[in-house]
């Protein structure tokens, strides 16, 4: 890093703060505009927003990390919640916005009622405000600390530090981060995230170009990346065709079981399986239910179509250039750091802590917002004014920032922190999916899914040598991903089932209101139509036939995008076929006039 580089840095962080300042005021007149926006994002601005929180800096190296270790194929474990974020589009992105919440754990009180409803809402507020959120904070804080690190940004200021004085540079950065978010909210983050999602998009584009370039070419950079791996590197599929028969690689990076569960299970078992908090907070913030599906598809775009390639060729380019690196996560950096020149190294350097800032203010705000809305405005002071409360977001703000500081300072490995926070998160995802079509569910079996599957998730996480020395036959599933979350998936189902069945439904008045307000469509709604006399906003049926059409034209995409970069040119042609069928079928379906539901009492 040069005078020059640290010059593009610095100015950076002065204009992201300043644009921070700039909508202080506008944030500052009430909750629902500190915390989502005055519910008047346009649909571009939260796309981008969504796909920006799931960009940090730590996602190429989490990269680099899986396609070295288990190909290609690896990225399913990510690659696999496209599924659940097409659903979204069409299934929950309108009935988000129709709740008119200002925080996902707030619909609780909505969709039950009594007690149990508010015991619900502030444990998981808490446990989405604090340690699953902290988490996340943290594994981003320490990817940070390894790109410092593999830069050698302190060598190039004169100083040769301390492990923890790298930590805390990181941590001065998030309170760059925390100055913008808690001034504006929302607002600064969004605006910032705009921006800064497409300076990591060039950042990422510029990276692949140079790595490509200097190992002479994408047609000379396939035949070199096979030969450092026994793995099947370039496969998108962990499968294989011999002799005209079909059936799994010997030389996969996962297994059969876990690559199964990635595409049939983590999906709408995970705690983001509709649509997942800080998702749901740019939904609820758009400026109607039209702009809310459109953001979620623009999301989708963005995520999944246009930049999983470049991280995925620069991690290829790093296994060829550095086949006996120790670290696979660090070949992203170290591929800047030794082929980039002046003014371009700062610019991509900028590029990752735009990343990194993008995903950390989007905790920070979200994480106060449970801590505001959740907490201390149901629990402690009801009746607080909208200043007060805004007050209290920006002191939350800063809560959430040192949880996330202490989480980082005891982490060590990204891939390791994100398969954590998987599992911690994987359980309750098929209850948050069925309250929203069937009236039985409860806030008892909300409460059992969400805490069991936390709570089963950390201990097969973070204790599975004590849990196999006690129990010995655990050792094939916990030493097997896939056979963890299946596991975990399976107990909480049991659990979350029994106390359904064992406490007694939420009454007709509180079902009764609920479906006023969402109108969801499905038969399990039937008798709340019956009484209110209200039909469904929603086509259920329509609907999912959109959601199967649009998973063939995203993962066609995607792949056929992959599949010509990589000169696997039969894979880009079934995939752009498949891709073409999705999107005639869409488009036919959208042509699908509006459907007009009988009057109640005769369906």
């Amino acid at each position: 890093m040069t005078s020059i580089d640290w010059l593009i840095v610095f100015v950076y962080f002065v204009l992201t703060t300043g644009l921070g300042i700039l909508l202080s005021r506008r944030a500052s007149r009430s909750l629902e505009d500190f915390f989502v926006s005055g519910r008047s994002l346009r649909w571009w601005l939260a796309g981008t927003s969504m796909a920006a929180t799931t960009f940090s800096i730590d996602t190429p190296l989490y990269i680099c990390g899986v396609v070295a270790s288990r190909g290609i194929a690896g990225n399913w474990e990510w690659w696999s919640f496209g599924i659940s974020h097409v659903i979204l589009i069409y299934i929950f992105s309108r009935m988000w916005r129709r709740s008119e919440i200002v925080t996902d754990a707030e619909l609780t009180e909505i969709r039950y009622g009594g007690r149990n409803a508010a015991i619900l809402r502030g444990t998981k507020a808490f446990l989405f405000a604090v340690p699953i959120n902290c988490i996340g904070i943290g594994y981003a804080m320490l990817a940070m600390v390894k790109v410092v690190d593999a830069l050698e940004l302190w060598q190039s200021l004169g100083v040769n530090p301390q492990e923890n004085l790298k930590i805390w540079s990181v941590v001065g950065i998030s309170a760059i981060v925390l100055l913008y978010s808690g001034f504006s909210g929302l607002w600064g983050v969004v605006a910032t995230d705009f921006f800064q999602f497409f300076l990591a998009l060039l950042g990422a584009i510029v990276v692949a170009i140079v790595a490509v370039n200097h190992v002479g070419g994408i047609h000379q950079l396939i035949p070199q990346v096979q030969q450092t791996t026994d793995l099947d590197v370039l496969s998108f599929f962990p499968f294989q065709f011999s002799h005209g028969s079909f059936g799994w690689s010997d030389a996969a990076g996962i297994t059969a079981t876990t690559f199964s569960t990635y595409l049939f299970i983590q999906w709408w078992s995970f705690r983001r399986s509709d649509g997942g908090g800080e998702f749901i907070q740019r939904l609820i913030a758009a400026r109607d239910e039209a702009e809310a599906e459109k953001s979620a598809w623009f999301f989708n775009i963005l995520h999944y179509g246009i930049r999983t390639w470049p991280w995925i060729i620069v991690a290829l380019v790093a296994m060829v250039v550095y086949p006996d690196l120790e670290d696979k996560e660090l070949g992203y950096p170290k591929l800047m750091l030794d082929f980039l020149p002046p003014v371009m190294l700062g610019l991509v350097v900028t590029s990752l802590i735009a990343a990194f800032m993008s995903t950390v203010s989007t905790s920070i705000n979200w994480g106060a917002s449970y801590l505001t809305n959740d907490i201390y405005r149901r629990f402690m002071k009801p009746n607080a004014s909208q200043v007060e409360l805004v007050m209290i977001g920006r002191i939350s703000s800063v809560l959430v920032t040192v949880f996330g500081a202490i989480a980082a300072l005891n982490s060590t490995d990204i891939t390791t922190v994100f398969r954590l926070v998987i599992a911690i998160g994987t359980g309750p995802g098929l209850v948050l999916i069925l309250r929203w079509f069937w009236w039985r569910i409860n806030a008892a079996a909300e409460l059992a899914a969400m805490v069991g599957g936390f709570l089963i998730g950390l201990l097969t996480s973070i204790y599975p040598e004590q849990i196999i020395s006690v129990y010995p036959g655990f050792e094939q599933i916990l030493n097997d991903f896939g056979y963890q979350l299946l596991f975990i998936s399976g107990t909480t189902a049991l659990l979350w089932i029994t106390v359904m069945y064992l406490t007694p439904p939420e009454s007709d008045a509180t079902l009764d209101e609920f479906y006023r307000r969402v109108q969801p469509g499905g038969i399990g709604w039937k008798r709340q139509r019956n009484r209110t006399g209200i039909p469904p906003a929603q086509d259920l049926t329509q609907d999912l036939l959109k959601v199967v059409a649009a998973t063939l034209l995203l993962f066609g995409s995607m792949f056929a995008i992959g599949g010509f970069l990589l000169l696997q040119s039969l894979t880009g042609l079934i995939s752009l076929a498949i891709a073409v069928i999705g999107g005639f079928w869409l488009r036919q379906l959208n042509k699908h006039k509006p459907f007009s539901m009988a009057k109640p009492g005769l369906d």
